[in-house]
């Protein structure tokens, strides 16, 4: 998940070569004459010829493959939470390619100092997640919850866990079952709120050891892109057990380490530098490795990598190398791509906002989907039964206006993060603000 522009290193112009050397005469006149044999004038500079003006530079501007990347990921995860199909986890493996995108722009960013890097990152992180947190505890609050209580995390120690979400490092408290199983929203509606809450925290461990993973990486690519996979067998297989949710957050970091070291590789060209049909091939076999593991490691959701680390964490490996090694650094989407710009542009300004906010919104829609039960033309048992067999598209179909209109309510936070002047809808056109034309201009995000 990204936060802030990509831009982009500009060409810069060559400088303007010298001008003609002017003619002054030589040591001899007309050919075969003395040079005394012929007056001579004193030489003058004719008229310099004038210079072509220099190439402009290129507008500084985002990498619209990344762009897209990002898009696709967020759709995808909507479209795993709301139906649940395990087999996305395996044809886009979204999470680890959100975290190669954020790598790659983090090593961008770290030509900076390293400290004002950090504090950037974390104050366009922290204030979407303030809105987030507010609005949820609230609710939690409404409904009777009192993180003193809870036989899971009573006492002082719940009052001290609720800092996480303040700032997410590590996991926040919740209650499992809050309000009523009659009310608008099912009674787990917390968990499922809170869940997206682990990839924030995920963010944060790696912006704060970017400066060093970066250092490693440039001293050794090699063993730093590596040493997540080993990490990864270590503690994502119960080899060694890390109890609670540190062992959670150690695995997090351990599975999408890799991808975020892929993004430095990225930015730093290792992956240009070595033949595409060696990078595609060790990927693949890596990516083989993942389905073998899975194949004989399945949870209780079958081909769920989620519930696999280690095959979440080679399968997303090579999904990324792969991805990575064909990237053809778009100004703008190409061909019938293009028709999608505004819909990429206003799905990468308000990242952070879908994803934190989703989940909630796809539990809201069931309240409006079971109105249409007590319409008139559905109290029939022919007219219920078609509307159960079409819950969840009704669902689908629901989520995205709500989406917007989140969007719209507190996606302009993520503006106020980034020290923006706050926009409602920042999909890359915008209205001009010239008083005598009054004429609408766009431009590309």
């Amino acid at each position: 998940m990204t936060h802030g522009y990509t831009t982009g290193t500009g060409t810069s112009p060559e400088p303007a070569g010298p001008y003609g050397t002017p003619y002054a005469g030589g040591s001899n006149g007309a050919a075969g004459m003395p040079y005394a044999a012929v007056p001579q004038q004193r030489a003058t500079d004719p008229d310099p010829a004038p210079v072509p003006p220099a190439p402009a530079a290129k507008k500084p501007g985002r990498d619209r493959y990344l762009d897209l990347l990002r898009s696709i990921a967020l759709v995808r995860v909507v479209v795993y939470h709301l139906f649940g199909w395990a087999w996305l986890s395996v044809l886009f493996p979204s999470m680890g390619v959100m975290f190669a995108l954020a790598g790659s722009l983090m090593a961008r960013s770290l030509k900076r100092p390293a400290l004002s890097v950090i504090r950037g990152r974390v104050r366009r992180l922290l204030p979407p997640m303030w809105a987030f947190a507010v609005v949820v505890l609230a609710m939690m609050f409404a409904n009777g919850w009192n993180p003193a209580d809870d036989p899971d995390r009573g006492g002082t120690w719940g009052l001290i866990e609720l800092f996480n979400y303040i700032v997410p490092i590590g996991a926040p408290p919740y209650p499992w079952h809050v309000g009523s199983q009659s009310g608008l929203l099912e009674d787990t509606w917390a968990v499922q709120a809170a869940g997206p809450l682990w990839y924030l925290r995920a963010y944060l461990w790696f912006v704060i050891a970017s400066p060093l993973l970066l250092w490693l990486f440039r001293k050794a690519p090699w063993p730093t892109l590596l040493a997540p996979l080993g990490l990864t067998a270590i503690v994502g297989t119960g080899l060694v057990k890390i109890p609670g949710e540190t062992g959670n957050a150690v695995t997090d970091f351990a599975v999408y380490g890799g991808c975020w070291v892929l993004g430095f590789a990225h930015h730093e060209g290792l992956l240009k530098k070595i033949p595409r049909y060696v990078s595609v091939s060790a990927a693949s076999l890596i990516m083989a490795f993942g389905l073998w593991w899975a194949s004989n490691h399945l949870g209780p959701d079958g081909w769920d990598l989620n519930d696999i680390p280690l095959a979440q964490a080679t399968w997303s490996f090579g999904f990324v190398v792969i991805l990575l090694q064909y990237s053809p650094s778009w100004q703008e989407l190409p061909g019938r791509l293009a028709k999608w710009d505004k819909l990429v542009t206003l799905s990468n300004n308000r990242a952070v906002t879908i994803y934190l906010w989703h989940n909630l919104l796809i539990m809201a829609t069931v309240p409006i989907v079971d109105l249409a039960y007590k319409l008139p033309f559905m109290q029939s048992e022919r007219a219920v039964g078609a509307l159960d067999g079409a819950y969840t598209i009704w669902m689908f179909a629901l989520v995205w206006p709500l989406i917007g209109l989140m969007v719209l309510a507190v996606g302009w936070v993520e503006d106020l993060a980034a020290k923006r002047k706050p926009r409602l809808w920042p999909n890359g056109t915008k209205r001009s603000a010239g008083r005598r034309s009054g004429a609408r201009a766009a431009h590309r995000g």
